[in-house]
Formats: structure tokens, sequence, C-alpha cells
């Protein structure tokens, strides 16, 4: 995984001994959790229309990852939506 800069600068202040970790609270938890489900929540249906070869394609490369070719589709979109996945 690529680190932007802050991570990068994160890490390396951790990894220096400058950072401290604490445990978070009750509350900071909860908001914490909250967050992460709220991130992983797909609320939205999208209907598209995809080359046939195209759709076996992806159908193929999900069951060799072992996941639903739809999930591999919806990771594909975010990962480019994130910059992420980038043209060769």
């Amino acid at each position: 995984m690529k680190l932007d800069k802050e991570e990068t600068e994160i890490l390396n202040a951790y990894d220096q001994g400058k950072m401290n970790l604490s445990t978070p609270s009750r509350a900071e938890k909860a908001k914490i959790k909250t967050t992460a489900e709220n991130t992983f929540r797909k609320n939205r249906r999208v209907t598209i229309r995809l080359y046939d070869h195209d759709l076996k394609g992806i159908q193929k490369k999900a069951m060799g990852k072992g996941i639903p070719y739809q999930t591999l589709i919806s990771g594909m979109i975010h990962q480019y939506v994130e910059g992420d996945l980038v043209e060769k």
C-alpha cells in the first residue's frame, strides 16, 4: 500500500518514539465504529450495461480471487475514484 506524505510522517514519528498511543474512550470507540459502518455501507444501486466479453472476464477474475464479481467491480470503481487505480 502506498502511503501519502502525512501518513509517512506519522509512521516515522511513531517509529522514532515521538508519538505515544493511548486507548480510546468508549465514546471515541463508538464514534469510530459508527464511522467505519457508514464508510462500508453501500446505499446506492446502479445498473450498467457491459459487453458480454467484459462481464465474463470480470467474473473469471473474481472467481480467481474468490470474491463475487459485483464486489470486484465495486472495488475497482472505489480504487479509481480514490486515485489508487491508474492507467498504464
